[in-house]
């Protein structure tokens, strides 16, 4: 079981996402805790996201996905958007603190928040077709205005991993520092400057700038729309249950089995 972790301190609301075993990939519960925290965050001066025990996040736990319950599914991913969307419509700036994996839906929360900071051992990318899934919340749209259209598909589709410093070029990140000490550190650095700032118009500089993010919103849901028809989906299975008994999924093996000329199965 993981937990959300939520402290007002320094004029910032951290937000720290407690679950190492599972790496840091959330539950209904926590995503619901974590769109508070932020919502609950309109009079601070920032809002930090972190994970623990060398994780960031891996998004919705894919434990859900083997066998999956459809109508708590469908809340877990709309909740997934609302947690995204809360994150774009706070009126101060986000900082995602990034030491270790932010994976998949991790990946997407890292591209929906304003600022970026990453140590050496953090990695970056999506794991949607990987796992019988798809990165309809960010990756498929507002990724491409991050990093460039080509880029971002190499990351959707063919579930690429990346560095810290390849994340810093492509723009994914603001910065890359040695370790979680100097990750504090920097942190601290980057609340100080916007501490200097004036609220008002911070504010209005970042709504301002979410013009990309309302005009992907239409996709999204209709991205999570066909996620929620594929649900039970033979692929869906085989890609988490695959990735939760460390295999390589198996996506063709029926396919393998039938004859490509008259498309019956061979004997």
């Amino acid at each position: 079981m993981g937990s959300i972790h939520v402290d007002e301190r320094g004029g910032a609301v951290r937000i720290s996402i407690d679950a190492p075993e599972r790496l840091g990939a959330y539950d209904l519960e926590m995503a619901q805790a974590m769109i508070a925290a932020v919502q609950g965050a309109a009079e601070a001066e920032a809002v930090v996201i972190s994970g623990t025990g060398g994780a960031f996040c891996a998004g919705g736990a894919l434990d859900q996905l083997g066998d999956p319950d459809p109508v708590a599914l469908r809340e877990l991913f709309t909740t997934s958007l609302r947690l995204l969307d809360a994150i774009r419509a706070c009126p101060r700036p986000v900082i995602a603190a990034i030491d270790g994996p932010a994976a998949g839906g991790g990946n997407e929360l890292v591209v929906a928040c304003d600022f970026a900071i990453a140590t050496d051992r953090a990695s970056f990318g999506q794991t949607g077709p990987k796992v019988g899934s798809a990165p309809v919340l960010g990756a498929t749209q507002l990724m491409s205005i991050q990093i460039g259209e080509k880029r971002a598909k190499e990351m959707a589709m063919l579930c690429r991993r990346y560095s810290a410093e390849q994340a810093l070029a492509m723009g994914l990140v603001n910065e890359v520092v040695a370790d979680a000490e100097a990750l504090d550190e920097a942190v601290e650095r980057w609340l100080g400057e916007i501490h200097r700032l004036s609220p008002r118009y911070l504010e209005i500089v970042k709504i301002s700038s979410n013009q990309w993010w309302n005009a992907s919103k239409d996709n999204m849901s209709s991205g999570l729309g066909m996620l929620v028809q594929a649900i039970g989906s033979e692929d869906m299975r085989e890609g988490a249950n695959a990735f939760l008994e460390k295999r390589r999924p198996d996506f063709r093996g029926d396919r393998a089995a039938t004859d490509p000329s008259d498309g019956g199965p061979t004997t």
